[in-house]
């Protein structure tokens, strides 16, 4: 008898859960959305039951859909949001909403923590900068705005933890969704009491770590009759979503590295220790691979900008798509394919939304640069893919100096059109993987790491099995020549506008 895994992979705009066969092969998908709820200008909290609803419909959504008994489920996983914090008492019962991954209201508790403790020491113990993002300071602010909440709090969780409890009534984190706290020590594999200290927090008001392959319960009888899953069925922790694509792109072995261009992007490799970068322009993650690294690079707006330009100059394109039935990038890589490399002279700096990664410059500003009257908005468009990726290569440069890289596997949205492909092969100068499923990683990490964590998989390396590669791009080597001066010129010009943005 046939078994199948379920993960749900638990992002921002809803729960995506997904049926795989133990040969890899993917049998149905669903999503259900859910509300994300923004005020006071950097406030961005949702609400845990709509997580749980979320998972309970997809869930018998996907055993009818697919006519699945659920006695051949073999175990449930999960991909989720990272950063976020989720105050439960000790049933289990949320105290407040979920502040999500996006909240930034913890700016002063992130400023408190570095009278204690330097961004350098900071980013040495936790592969991290101290930022308001993370769960630890998020906390910090409950605890000083809303002290009864925090006194009520038996445990902090994310997304998939509080997942987890549902199905098991079991609280824990695994590593990388921990690492997502701040306050994780990623040498020693455990939470730094030195930094939870220094934050003034109690170091019990967060749940127990584990490897994201460890078997954290079993479904309960409550919990199946909500789901429409067997009582007893394994339920596996899996990990954060970044860290899960890991695995749905087959980077579980030193160097083996991927870019995934979503609205955000970013490029990730893993290795057998952290990386520091001497200036911190990189991060790294617990792996969902036992005793392995995640570092990783995310740069703000990618893919997104590229569906700014389409939305301010593109509208004979959407109008075209919309006659045809198409869809108006494939209007737009037409046109771009006219421009040349370098597009005639003109430079994207893709920092509409600030910079993480390498900037970290938060008041850092989009613009077009070098301008003239033979452009034509063909080499706007080009230079749009060609300012996101020449930032990227930036991150991947920094990962190079650590570990060898010579080929990626791209993933997400922007990687359908084969035209970014190909300037993401000449600007990195890098072979460039297309895998047949585009959208699949943080699902596939976490089916792979249920049948690992249940024993139906000997170990990660069944990846390759789940990961068919229908397309692969080489670097062109003139245009890696051009590309080598315009990359020159895209960090001269981002420096040279620095000291003006703060200014704007």
């Amino acid at each position: 008898m046939e078994k199948y895994l379920l993960a749900h992979d638990l992002g921002t705009s809803g729960n995506k859960a997904t049926l795989f066969s133990e040969k890899g092969v993917l049998i149905s998908s669903t999503f259900c959305p859910y509300d994300t709820h923004y005020f006071h200008n950097t406030w961005v909290e949702q609400n845990a039951q709509d997580w749980w609803d979320a998972v309970c419909t997809t869930t018998r959504s996907l055993l009818e859909q697919g006519n699945i008994p659920p006695g051949q489920i073999a175990a449930i996983s999960f991909s989720g949001q990272m950063l976020g914090c989720l105050c439960v008492d000790k049933s289990g019962n949320p105290l407040r909403p979920s502040i999500i991954w996006a909240d930034q209201r913890a700016v002063a508790q992130a400023s408190a923590l570095e009278e204690s403790i330097s961004q350098w020491d900071f980013y040495h113990l936790t592969g991290h900068r101290n930022t308001a993002s993370y769960g630890m300071q998020k906390l910090m602010w409950i605890k000083e705005n809303e002290p009864e909440i925090y006194e009520q709090t038996y445990k902090t969780l994310n997304a998939k933890d509080y997942i987890v409890f549902k199905l098991t009534g079991n609280f824990y984190t695994d590593y990388s969704d921990g690492n997502s706290n701040g306050c994780y020590d990623i040498l020693h594999w455990k939470w730094s009491e030195e930094l939870i200290s220094y934050a003034g927090l109690d170091p019990d008001k967060f749940p127990e770590l584990k490897p994201s392959t460890f078997t954290a319960g079993y479904v309960t009888p409550a919990a199946a009759k909500e789901t429409g899953l067997c009582e007893g069925t394994p339920v596996i922790m899996g990990g954060g979503d970044g860290v899960a694509a890991n695995v749905g792109a087959g980077s579980i072995s030193p160097g083996k590295t991927y870019c995934c261009l979503g609205t955000s992007a970013w490029i990730t490799t893993t290795s057998e220790q952290p990386v520091f970068d001497d200036k911190m322009r990189t991060v790294t993650w617990a792996h969902i691979v036992p005793g392995l690294y995640a570092p990783n690079g995310t740069m703000q707006y990618a893919a997104g900008a590229y569906n700014w330009i389409k939305n301010t100059i593109c509208q004979q394109e959407s109008l075209e798509a919309a006659r045809s039935g198409g869809s108006p990038y494939d209007y737009m890589n037409q046109e771009i394919e006219q421009s040349k490399p370098g597009s005639n002279g003109i430079l994207f700096l893709p920092y509409l939304l600030g910079e993480r990664a390498p900037r970290w410059n938060p008041h850092a500003k989009g613009a077009f640069i070098g301008i003239k009257p033979e452009n034509t908005k063909n080499d706007l468009l080009r230079s749009v893919l060609e300012g996101v990726t020449l930032n990227l290569s930036l991150i991947l440069d920094i990962l190079k100096t650590h570990i060898p890289i010579d080929e990626l596997l791209v993933l997400g949205g922007g990687a359908k059109g084969a035209v970014w492909r190909q300037i993401m092969a000449d600007i990195f100068g890098t072979r460039i993987y297309v895998p047949e499923l585009l959208d699949e990683a943080g699902s596939m990490g976490a089916a792979i790491t249920a049948g690992v964590g249940c024993g139906l998989f000997r170990d990660f390396s069944v990846a390759e099995t789940f990961i068919h590669i229908r397309e692969t791009h080489l670097p062109d080597s003139e245009n890696q020549s051009t590309y080598r001066h315009v990359k020159e010129l895209f960090d001269d010009y981002y420096h040279a506008l620095e000291p003006v943005y703060k200014k704007m």
